[in-house]
């Protein structure tokens, strides 16, 4: 058990959480860019482009959406970033805050939908506030598990563990099967679970949580990241100061 070791297992543990995370970061953008107006809350590249494209007037794009969404995704990182940081350095269980946060956040937002739109098919589409707190919600998370740092598993984006799992299937082509090593075995896991996560968080989310209509697919999302934080299976990302080099 020479690469099988304790840390290791805290690693597929916090690996575990990351993929629900990435499941969770698919359905949320299921359901904003389905029902919010063609918005994504958790990819902020999407808001980027959407904006650009807006503001140079081409393919009927709206602008207040995507700002609204960048600004808020922004706000919700900085703040986050600050708070949990100060939880860290006074020893406190900063990884449950920030999925807490995220949570009410969520809620707030599914609240909101149901408060103006009902529990109906009808989207919110031009509910600007929904839209907010969703983004603020997810800029929490960018925030949460960048300090979690697990290489590979921003939950938020898949293009880099895109690339970095082709190049590493490149470089070894017959190490999926054989010759590979636990911490390999390890980084190629990480990177199909994001890519695969990501995937599958966007089917789940359109084929159960859009039929929801916003508000209550927003409160089931919300409910899971609670689990996530109540139940607290993420491996005690607390117990240190994660660095640019942990493991």
């Amino acid at each position: 058990m020479s690469d099988a070791s304790p840390v290791l297992a805290t690693d597929a543990r916090r690996v575990a959480v990351m993929t629900v995370l990435t499941v969770l970061a698919g359905a949320v953008d299921a359901v904003s860019f389905l029902t919010m107006g063609k918005v994504f809350c958790a990819l902020a590249t999407g808001n980027v482009l959407f904006l650009s494209f807006g503001l140079a007037g081409e393919g009927d794009v709206p602008v207040a959406r995507p700002a609204v969404a960048i600004g808020a995704f922004m706000a919700g990182a900085a703040v986050a970033g600050v708070v949990l940081t100060r939880l860290a350095q006074r020893g406190r269980p900063w990884f449950p805050v920030g999925l807490v946060c995220e949570a009410v956040l969520l809620g707030c937002a599914g609240a909101l939908a149901l408060a103006r739109h009902g529990t109906g098919a009808v989207p919110a589409q031009d509910d600007r506030g929904v839209v907010a707190l969703v983004a603020l919600a997810m800029g929490v998370r960018a925030s949460t598990v960048l300090r979690v740092h697990v290489p590979g598993m921003p939950t938020l984006l898949s293009q880099t563990a895109i690339a970095e799992l082709i190049n590493d299937v490149l470089r070894r082509p017959r190490a999926a099967v054989r010759g590979m090593t636990a911490k390999q075995r390890l980084a190629r896991t990480r990177w199909t679970a994001t890519v695969g996560g990501i995937f599958c968080g966007g089917v789940l989310g359109t084929l159960l949580l859009v039929p929801l209509g916003t508000g209550r697919a927003l409160l089931v999302i919300a409910a899971v990241v609670l689990v996530l934080a109540v139940v607290g299976v993420a491996g005690s990302p607390r117990e240190r100061e994660p660095g640019p080099h942990s493991p």
